[in-house]
């Protein structure tokens, strides 16, 4: 009976020690936990976008702590010899509270209902005012199509280089969005790295800012925008859906949600909703998004080359977006005759309010009673539509695109389908 017991003692504790972390873990997991302390560290620290750069890092943190995945997110099927046969997201067994929480990513629903708060924070009365800072934020959407071209001579398949191409448009959201349906396995990777140059916009910017325009230029002072009406308010949101919704169905679910938010706002007659949109609601989904997004930095995807190829890429976009935002401002800049300060093309990208706001430091800079806030605010904003229709356009093309479809076979294909 002893001898019994000291056996079923010696199984217990063998059983024990055998689900011990440190016994399943590898190296990845030691790194990949290296990472996440060090994002952490950017967002408490260096307040790099903490909002969702601090609930992705602990996400990431939780996962690859060893034995963590299959507690906190559950088991892939396996053949007899115990090798995984499928790591689609539906397949997995004993799911756990992360499987739960990305059911919003990987069913696209968390980035639609970020845009929903966003709309209902945003004001999009310098863009009505000044409908031409539409083209700077259509002239800022060049560097996802160069980013495109670029990503499919560093050999990625056409729709990983189409999901990583939107990384251009500085917008989170959209980017988690469209790699989700692109190419789900990336979107970790993807979010970082559009998170991490959005928050590293000053540093990326000024210098391009500075490179492009001329003393001159930055001094210029822009007329006072109109006042916009109510009814032009709530007209706008309106009419951009049902136009864009025709035109290109497949930017609806971020547009749609935009607009909604944005109407609550301006229409008066829904406070409440307006004010859950933009703080109750918003909060909450980005603490799920952040969490969701960091549970699937796991090692084996995230440590790769790819991983390297897709933050380079990504930072070619951001660039590109920023010097064709500029560039278009230049050119309305020279037809105007110098009523429009180049500066806040700039802002043409979708980071809102803060590529607006480093406008107005550059501007102030070389004249300190020069505001170009609120003229930077309609390039903006029309950067977060020129992002939302941009990742209409990827997903409308490249869609049907699976991951590993040779990319000059998938281009001329698609080519000859819209000849």
């Amino acid at each position: 009976m002893h001898q019994s017991l000291l056996v079923n003692f010696g199984e217990i504790f063998g059983n024990l020690y055998e689900s011990m972390g440190f016994v399943q873990g590898n190296w990845q997991n030691y790194v990949m936990l290296l990472i996440s302390f060090i994002l952490m560290y950017l967002a408490i620290v260096k307040k790099f976008e903490p909002m969702l750069l601090l609930p992705i890092a602990f996400g990431m943190f939780l996962i690859n702590i060893p034995g963590a995945e299959g507690v906190l997110w559950g088991k892939y099927p396996t053949d007899a010899s115990g090798n995984i046969i499928s790591t689609k997201y539906d397949d997995v067994t004993d799911r756990g509270l992360l499987w739960y929480l990305y059911f919003g990513v990987d069913k696209v629903i968390y980035p639609p209902l970020i845009f929903l708060g966003i709309g209902a924070m945003t004001d999009f009365g310098p863009l009505i005012a000044n409908p031409k800072s539409m083209l700077i934020g259509a002239g800022a959407q060049l560097g996802v199509f160069v980013a495109f071209i670029l990503a499919i001579a560093c050999g990625f398949s056409v729709a990983v280089a189409a999901a990583i191409a939107i990384i251009g448009g500085a917008d989170g959201p959209t980017a988690i969005m469209t790699t989700s349906i692109l190419a789900e396995k990336y979107v970790p990777t993807i979010a970082i790295a559009a998170y991490s140059y959005m928050a590293l916009i000053p540093i990326i910017q000024k210098p391009l800012m500075r490179w492009l325009t001329t003393k001159k230029e930055r001094a210029i002072r822009m007329k006072p925008l109109r006042q916009v009406s109510k009814l032009e308010k709530i007209l706008f949101p309106l009419i951009v859906t049902l136009v864009v919704g025709i035109i290109l169905p497949q930017s609806i679910a971020l547009l749609g949600m935009l607009m909604l938010g944005n109407l609550f706002k301006e229409s008066g007659v829904v406070d409440r909703l307006s004010t859950q949109a933009q703080n109750g609601l918003m909060n909450t989904i980005t603490i799920f998004l952040g969490i969701a997004v960091g549970s699937k930095a796991k090692g084996e995807i995230f440590l790769s080359v790819d991983t390297l190829a897709i933050i380079g890429v990504g930072l070619f976009a951001f660039i590109i977006g920023t010097i064709g935002g500029l560039l278009v401002a230049k050119i309305m800049c020279k037809v105007t005759k110098g009523q429009i300060n180049p500066l806040i093309g700039s802002a043409g990208v979708s980071a809102v309010p803060m590529a607006a706001r480093i406008s107005e430091d550059v501007g102030r800079e070389y004249d300190p009673q020069n505001h170009l806030l609120m003229h930077a605010m309609g390039p903006n904003v029309a950067g977060v539509i020129g992002s939302a229709i941009a990742a209409g356009i990827l997903i409308a093309c490249f869609g049907g695109y699976v991951d590993g479809t040779a990319p000059v076979e998938a281009v001329v294909s698609l080519f000859g389908v819209m000849a």
